[in-house]
């Protein structure tokens, strides 16, 4: 099972990214009994739950600081999930990591996740 996060880069406060993880080694009616979620961490803090997404039914759960903002989406035919980043600040710039659980609920602790995928950094400038 591998993910393979893609799509950070820098970008002025206020514009936008979208974060890209594939999602490989995994039979696509697997799929179906996971969620994928999507962490950051930033320089000296601790990785922190993002969004998240059940993959059978398209549940989706966000963190109060990127609620409105971030939106979390799965594309069932490429097995990829993507993060839109919208409004970003610059409180916003961490290393982007997904994630993926074995069971159909989505929650927000790093422990109960499965696999993990190698990061890609979002840096926003002020």
């Amino acid at each position: 099972v591998q993910l393979q996060a893609s799509g950070g880069g820098l970008v002025q406060s206020g514009g936008s990214l979208t974060l890209s993880c594939a999602i490989s080694g995994f039979r696509n009616a697997d799929l179906d009994d996971y969620t994928m979620g999507w962490f950051r961490q930033a320089p000296g803090k601790e990785r922190e739950f993002v969004a998240g997404i059940s993959w059978r039914g398209g549940s989706t759960y966000y963190a109060d600081s990127v609620k409105g903002r971030f939106t979390i989406s799965r594309d069932n035919a490429k097995n990829t999930v993507y993060l839109q980043m919208n409004s970003l600040k610059p409180e916003d710039t961490a290393v982007y990591h997904c994630a993926a659980r074995s069971s159909i609920v989505v929650v927000t602790s790093t422990g109960r996740y499965d696999y993990w995928g190698q990061g890609t950094q979002v840096t926003v400038s002020s």
